[in-house]
């Protein structure tokens, strides 16, 4: 149902098509899913079953560890896919490779953090992250919690106060003071397997969109190896990993429900072309809002990855990586993305008309509309924007283009 105007995929054709394979998943388990699980607000199994089967889990890990080394921008594209047929599927996956991107950019260091990735290569492990917490507002780069260390054991007790998917996955990945007499910004990361922590239900998730994530509340308790906190601090592994692949992970499922609601936008225009008289000379309802939306897709497709593109030039060089110029670039891209998925989102909508806002039927868009609108809620733009505003005054301006 995407037809070759706005045709999904931000990616070139590769040797071994886990894009192809993304797309069975995606037409064949994912789309026909997607209705139920946002309904019932229940993780998407089947979905992740299939992904599962099709080794899809662990293609970021090194092949020297089992994977397939997959490169960020394939990676995007293939969170694009899945969005496109279910965009809470679309957003789990994206979450679970933003984790496993800190996992390889910093965890190859250590025997624990080699043999976790094997296991996610080789046993296909989901991921989920743990950096949200009660009281802190939403800021990440905060915990109130702290590990407290006994030899070579560590224990952890944190109000969760959103942890998406936290039932389904094999692995936690999560964030805390470095001990109890630590400010709060003098974070670390710590990789829990299953059998070191439990969770306890704190909160429900009954939302607008996003539904399926299953982003409920927990209270998290942990006990573990010492081994098993990253050796670099937080703060440096979400500036030089996690920061910027999920800005470029996000807006690539954004991307993803945006073309996907466009492509049916487009099938509604088709669909009356074909129903009015041969000798019709005017211009087709929606034909003028469909092209306008088209450009912003064309506009959106070409930031992403240009930033894409930028995100791998910083990675050789981790000065740049570290800059407060990248830092502002990526930023940017969040909230560009998050607002533009948004309009072409509403445009397509406008397009359908009552078609579009049935629940029901192929040119139905409800359920796009409602997934999209979480875009800048999440790490909300607000936020963003205030802390680049605090990066921008210490910035230069640069008018190079090159």
């Amino acid at each position: 149902m995407i037809p070759n105007a706005v045709k999904q995929g931000i990616d070139v054709p590769e040797a071994v098509s886990w894009r192809d394979a993304m797309r069975r998943v995606a037409t064949e388990v994912a789309s026909p899913n997607a209705a139920f699980a946002d309904l019932t607000a229940t993780f998407p199994a089947q979905t992740f079953e299939a992904l599962r089967r099709n080794k899809m889990l662990g293609l970021m890990v090194p092949r020297s560890l089992g994977g397939q080394e997959l490169e960020l921008r394939k990676i995007a594209n293939l969170c694009a896919i899945l969005a496109g047929a279910c965009g809470a599927s679309g957003m789990i996956y994206a979450m679970h490779q933003i984790k496993l991107s800190s996992l390889v950019a910093h965890g190859m260091q250590t025997e624990y953090h080699r043999a976790l990735m094997r296991d996610v290569a080789v046993k296909q492990l989901l991921i989920a992250s743990s950096t949200t917490e009660a009281g802190i507002g939403g800021d990440l780069r905060i915990s109130n919690c702290a590990i407290e260390t006994t030899g070579d054991r560590v224990s952890l007790t944190k109000q969760a106060s959103v942890l998406s998917y936290a039932a389904e996955a094999d692995i936690i990945m999560a964030t805390a003071r470095r001990g109890p007499a630590s400010i709060g910004s003098d974070q670390i990361l710590i990789a829990l397997r299953r059998g070191d922590y439990q969770l306890q239900r704190t909160a429900e998730w009954n939302t607008l969109g996003m539904r399926a994530t299953c982003s409920e509340g927990f209270l998290l308790t942990a006990t573990a190896g010492v081994d098993q906190i990253f050796p670099k601090p937080f703060h440096e592994i979400a500036v030089q990993s996690m920061l910027a692949t999920a800005h470029v992970l996000w807006a690539s499922v954004w991307f993803g429900i945006a073309t996907d609601a466009l492509s049916r936008a487009h099938a509604s225009v088709r669909a009356t072309a074909r129903r009015v008289p041969s000798d019709f000379a005017g211009p087709l309802p929606g034909a003028a809002r469909l092209a306008e939306a088209t450009a912003k897709l064309q506009t959106f497709k070409s930031t992403l990855v240009a930033h894409i593109e930028r995100f791998e030039t910083a990675k050789r060089n981790e000065d740049d990586l570290s800059s407060i110029n990248f830092a502002i670039e990526m930023n940017n891209l969040k909230v560009m993305a998050s607002t533009m998925a948004v309009d072409i989102v509403r445009e397509a909508l406008m397009v359908t008309g009552i078609a579009g806002y049935r629940n029901d039927g192929p040119f139905s868009v409800g359920r796009h509309l409602r997934d999209v609108l979480s875009a800048p809620l999440m790490v909300a733009n607000d936020r963003i924007l205030a802390n680049t505003a605090g990066l921008v005054v210490a910035s230069r301006f640069d008018s190079d283009l090159e």
